[in-house]
């Protein structure tokens, strides 16, 4: 089995790594939690990195066929539809995106603006669920604990591509405190993919290093031995206790509030209204 190329583009301000994963130049292609530029200072948006992707893919001569969500992120806008309407293929995530969606129409009050059934996505994958990127077998792994609706995308049985389930060892794990959030859950879930051959390959969707550049690959071999929150050994109890102490000490993140608005909607913006203005709510004291 070919090993998969891939192709990690790092958006600075969010510290958040995309990814194009491809079979073969000429081939087929997937992009993996593309970035939306976000000013929330004026509120515009711009295309600036997204538009990397976009890029390399014809440089590449690539054929699109997917534009995959671990989840809805809460530190950063999806780009998937300007990647979608520059390339095509279809914007897909895992089905419990509709929990996610459920919890936030309330939080937001949405009620009369968002079907909580998934279907400003093109398609929900379930757990275990394969499908094909060209010549590459990707293997859906539904992981929540971050949020519930987190999967990890597995190709060729040769690298995953965790979103925020993992970090680089040095960072360890990602937090649990979002409504709907588990430590349990994270720990089972970070299992899981401990679980996979020692060799895979890791990515990761975000790094915040401290004295050293921003790396998005590890292994299997290298997070059970270093991962400073659940390397061998670390039990669920003191997983649990440690993550639930830590988050409570975190801030809210900054872009937590147009992020999640508009990233449950499959990364499209709130309609606009009568005179093509467009606008999201800030919820006060829910958060």
């Amino acid at each position: 089995m070919s090993q998969p190329c891939v192709r990690a583009f790092l958006d600075q301000d969010s510290e958040t790594f995309s990814y194009v994963i491809y079979d073969r130049s000429g081939g087929r292609a997937a992009v993996i939690d593309p970035v939306l530029d976000f000013n929330y200072h004026s509120g515009r948006t711009a295309t600036t990195t997204a538009q990397q992707l976009v890029d390399f893919v014809r440089e590449q001569s690539l054929t699109l066929e997917w534009i995959l969500e671990t989840h809805a992120h809460a530190d950063h806008l999806s780009a998937a539809p300007f990647i979608q309407q520059q390339l095509g293929g279809r914007i897909a995530i895992g089905e419990h995106i509709r929990d996610v969606q459920g919890i936030f129409q309330r939080v937001f009050g949405l009620e009369k603006e968002l079907l909580p059934d998934g279907s400003q996505f093109d398609y929900l994958f379930h757990d275990g669920e394969q499908f094909s990127v060209g010549e590459l077998t990707v293997r859906v792994m539904h992981v929540p604990g971050h949020t519930p609706a987190d999967v990890a995308y597995v190709v060729n049985e040769q690298a995953v591509f965790v979103g925020d389930t993992l970090f680089m060892p040095d960072v360890g794990t990602a937090r649990c405190d979002f409504p709907g959030g588990s430590a349990e859950r994270l720990y089972q879930s970070v299992q899981q993919l401990l679980a996979l051959p020692d060799g895979t390959d890791i990515y990761v969707c975000h790094d915040y290093p401290k004295g050293r550049e921003h790396e998005c690959r590890t292994t299997v071999a290298q997070q059970k031995q270093h991962n400073i929150h659940v390397h061998d050994g670390i039990s669920q109890d003191a997983f649990v206790t440690m993550r639930n102490e830590r988050d409570a000490t975190l801030a809210v993140p900054r872009l937590i509030v147009p992020s999640i608005q508009v990233n449950i909607r499959a990364g499209h913006l709130p309609d606009p209204d009568e005179q093509g203005r467009r606008y999201l709510k800030v919820p006060l004291n829910r958060l």
